[in-house]
């Protein structure tokens, strides 16, 4: 028995100098992060750091952990968060300074964004222009890049010109007709819009600078520096424009986008958040970083009749009006917050109205409220109303630009179908039909799925690992039951040849640029790549990982499957697959050390096992271990234990398709064969020490013996062991298996070299021998023990002076003792109303046990010649003397 593990003194006088303050300052960290108006002294850090250590060395009491059981949980906790986002991206570092990587990473996300913002301005704003040529001129309709785009449209005239077009009339019925809110979008978010792609321009410049700063290899450098080189002429010519026409806001300064790139990061966010509401003086209600997830400007706006100028702050979820506090936070006992809140506005239930000039107001919006209460704001140039329109309307109609955009391009990729391999190259691209996969009738998952009846091979395997969705629960049902009709060796070979995806034929473009020479880079070869390619391989690592990790038995039983799979994974490049392959590899290797070492962990429980129960035999007499010489309690709990460990290692895959039943069932359900043969085994160990006891007290004591151990089988809940008794099979219990009782039940063989039917045939015949037929009283035969047949009860020893409970200590408590489980009292009380006048069978003891037990015994004392106590559960009988 492993002996407890001592605990960890942290606290002791050695050891506490190492640790303590160790936690501290990451606590202080956390604190100001997650909170910042929180206030904690050091004293209460130090308390945190003192629990956090005691529930460490909880966990760490919790023995035996090994190198091997840290791995299994970081695989637990990580791995399957894995998606074919995070594996190809990770979050930039919050740091001020980016590593070459970092940069890298921030720059695709950057770009994957300019792109949207790009088709937001052509399929969605320009179509709009293109939808009535005869309204708008073709200069109107052109949206040339960069240089040319630069000139017109930070030139004076663009935005002269472009108000003039809004303010005709038929233009603003023509944009107020195609969607709501689309007539204030183009007028404010547009120009705005056409900016990004100016700036975006700098940001190259800079970007390209930063790279060759950070890069560590000389290759990289030299190309950056071509580049650079490169886009010398159009940098001049850019800043010329910028010198001419002098905007205020500087090359690489953020402009007002659709979408905020400012703080990209949810840390530096909710610290800006934060930071600006430590300056507002009486907040009140939920922290501005619960409501919002980003800072979108601020500047003084004017309140149509108010006295005082307000300052305002844009969330994205927020608008919120404060009064400057005007020489206060001098005096003592005011607050120290430069602005005090007027009023809070949640962005989604108000309405924002563009206001003509009047001569009451000008530059002016107005604010209007689901319950029809206004507010008017003016700023002091329109210049800084384009600004604040530009902010509110793209707030508050994101979604439904949003959705435009993605119906557009969702139209576009219908009309424009996925080019894929000839079906006569890539088996796994045939149409869908009746002939190759059925699917269940009016009936999907929950995420929208549908759900597979039943298919070909190949058409499963293509489902397996589809294109346009992930399937975790048919990956787990293919996995478990795929060996009903594919082998393992056949199945790698599916998976790898799905894995090798062929191109599809060449355009006419693509054939030009591989008969020059070059890679050919067509747009739908591309699309072929990005929305094909990458997901089904990305799809085919996921299942060759659950594969390793929740039925590597299969790797397991053949060597060359495992060796065909390594080599595969290692041939696998692409930085997308890197961590997938990494995943693979690192559990395999796991798999390896935990086959190598055994059983690599222990079940730790409350309480230590509770001492083992002797009788007659005592420990090392091998020789006498019996059953009516070993103690019934420690029978069915060593029992319990093997068939504990037999039944845990019965695999899900072995009990479908009755693959037990089948050629094959040696390779398909080994643990499974094992579990019935030890059962077939017990069943008619249990047989033979009844039959073979020629002795009539003898036999009886025995099959009293043999019921005792069933009860204690139903108290540890080991229906296998009850099935075993009244003939077979199932369960579990306290991981404590000392060897010597295993190595006794294991070498079991109660049929010698005989055949099942040859010894089959010899337990009838014996029972005839012992008990002929229509026998009144059975044949006498001598005893083949000396040894006492009373019983020393099913109650532990260690319990007799104490508790006389129902339940034995030690024991898991039995179900029907349980709440809210099956009982089975009421069937028990049943049974036994219709069994009192039953006749006797072969199957009945019709006698009571000799003097059966102990005082804690569940047979009481009999004498032979008087008739049974009233509590016995056996009928009272008459034995004639010998």
């Amino acid at each position: 028995m492993q002996q407890a593990p001592q605990p960890y003194e942290f606290f002791s006088e050695d050891n506490s100098p190492k640790w303590r303050g160790l936690l501290v300052s990451a606590l202080r960290k956390v604190q100001e992060q997650v909170h910042p108006t929180l206030s904690a002294n050091e004293e209460s850090l130090y308390y945190i750091e003192e629990l956090i250590f005691q529930l460490l060395n909880k966990l760490c009491m919790a023995q035996p952990r090994t190198v091997q059981d840290v791995e299994v949980l970081m695989d637990m906790f990580d791995q399957d968060d894995i998606g074919l986002v995070s594996l190809c991206e990770d979050e930039p570092s919050s740091s001020g300074e980016l590593n070459y990587y970092d940069l890298v990473r921030s720059e695709i996300a950057e770009e994957r964004q300019y792109l949207r913002e790009l088709n937001m301005i052509i399929k969605v704003f320009r179509e709009a222009f293109l939808s009535d040529r005869k309204l708008f001129k073709p200069s109107e309709q052109a949206f040339d890049p960069y240089e040319t785009l630069s000139q017109d449209i930070l030139s004076p005239e663009f935005n002269e010109h472009f108000s003039k077009l809004m303010a005709r009339p038929a233009v603003a019925l023509h944009f107020q007709s195609i969607a709501d809110g689309f007539k204030e979008a183009v007028r404010y978010v547009l120009p705005r819009l056409m900016l990004v792609p100016v700036y975006h321009c700098w940001h190259y410049f800079e970007l390209l600078k930063q790279l060759k700063a950070c890069s560590e290899e000389q290759e990289d450098r030299e190309c950056l520096n071509q580049a650079i080189t490169a886009l010398l002429n159009l940098q001049g010519s850019m800043d010329r424009i910028y010198r001419q026409y002098s905007p205020r806001r500087r090359p690489g300064d953020p402009v007002c986008p659709f979408y905020n790139r400012q703080l990209r990061s949810k840390h530096l966010a909710i610290r800006k958040m934060n930071e600006i509401q430590k300056n507002i003086d009486g907040w009140e209600g939920k922290d501005i970083g619960q409501c919002c997830n980003e800072f979108i400007m601020e500047g003084p706006l004017t309140r149509i009749g108010a006295k005082h100028e307000r300052h305002i702050f844009l969330f994205d979820g927020l608008m919120i009006s404060c009064k400057p506090n005007h020489g206060q936070t001098r005096l003592p006992g005011y607050s120290s917050a430069e602005y005090r809140l007027k009023e809070k506005f949640v962005m989604r239930k108000i309405q924002i109205c563009d206001k003509e000039d009047t001569c009451e107001y000008k530059h002016a919006f107005e604010l209007v409220s689901k319950d029809e209460n206004s507010i008017i704001f003016a700023a002091k140039s329109a210049e800084e109303k384009n600004n604040w329109m530009a902010a509110l309307i793209s707030l508050h109609y994101r979604s439904t630009l949003d959705r435009m955009l993605d119906s557009v391009l969702l139209k576009e990729e219908n009309e424009q179908p996925l080019r894929l391999p000839s079906p006569e190259v890539y088996r796994f691209v045939v149409k869908d039909s009746e002939e190759n996969i059925v699917f269940e009738d009016n009936l999907q998952s929950r995420s929208g799925i549908p759900i597979i009846k039943g298919g070909t091979v190949v058409k499963l395997i293509e489902r397996l690992t589809y294109h346009m969705y992930a399937d975790p629960n048919f990956v787990r049902t293919f996995l478990t039951t795929y060996r009903s009709f594919c082998k393992p060796q056949e199945l790698l070979s599916l998976l790898i040849e799905r894995f090798e995806i062929p191109e599809p034929e060449p355009t006419e473009a693509d054939k030009l640029a591989i008969e020059k020479g070059e890679q050919p880079i067509s747009a739908d070869l591309k699309r072929f790549r990005k929305e094909y390619v990458q997901p089904v391989q990305l799809r085919i690592l996921n299942v060759f990982r659950h594969w390793v990790e929740h039925h590597f038995y299969d790797f397991e039983r053949d060597l060359e499957l495992l060796e065909r799979l390594e080599s595969f994974i290692s041939s696998v490049r692409g930085k997308a697959m890197k961590k997938w392959v990494e995943s693979i590899a690192k559990i395999i290797k796991r798999k390896k050390q935990a086959q190598a070492n055994g059983i690599s962990h222990n079940i730790t429980f409350e309480s230590p096992p509770p001492p083992i129960e002797w009788h007659i035999s005592r420990p090392g007499q091998f020789e006498t271990f019996d059953l009516m010489t070993l103690h019934p309690i420690e029978i069915a709990r060593q029992l319990t234990l093997l068939e504990s460990d037999l039944y845990r290692k019965v695999q899900p895959s072995e009990l479908v398709g009755s693959v037990w039943t089948k050629e094959d069932k040696e390779i398909n359900s080994p643990n499974l064969l094992k579990m019935i043969r030890h059962t077939t085994n017990l069943t008619l160990w249990f047989e033979k020490c009844i039959v073979e006891a020629e002795n009539f007290e003898e036999r009886v004591a025995i099959l009293s013996r043999i019921i005792e151990i069933l009860q204690v089988f139903q108290d540890l809940n080991n229906f296998n062991g009850v099935l075993e008794i009244v003939s077979a099979v199932n369960s579990v219990s306290v991981y404590r298996l000392d060897h010597t009782f295993e190595r006794f039940f294991e070498h079991l063989n109660p049929m010698g070299s005989a055949s099942e039917k040859e010894f089959t045939d010899y337990l009838f015949n014996k029972s005839l021998e012992i008990e002929p037929r229509n026998c009144k009283q059975p044949p006498r035969f001598p005893r083949k023990s000396t040894f006492s047949l009373k019983s020393p009860g099913i109650r532990p020893n260690t319990g007799r002076h104490g508790s006389t409970s129902g339940t034995l200590r030690g024991h898991p408590t039995p179900l029907e003792r349980e709440p809210c489980k099956i009982s089975f009292s009421r069937i028990a009380e049943t049974e036994l109303e219709s069994t009192v006048s039953a006749p006797t069978s072969p199957n009945t003891p019709s006698t009571p046990p000799v003097s059966a037990s102990s005082d804690l015994s569940v047979f009481l004392d009999v004498d032979l010649n008087s008739s049974c106590g009233s509590n016995s559960i056996f009928a009272p009988v008459l034995l004639p003397h010998s």
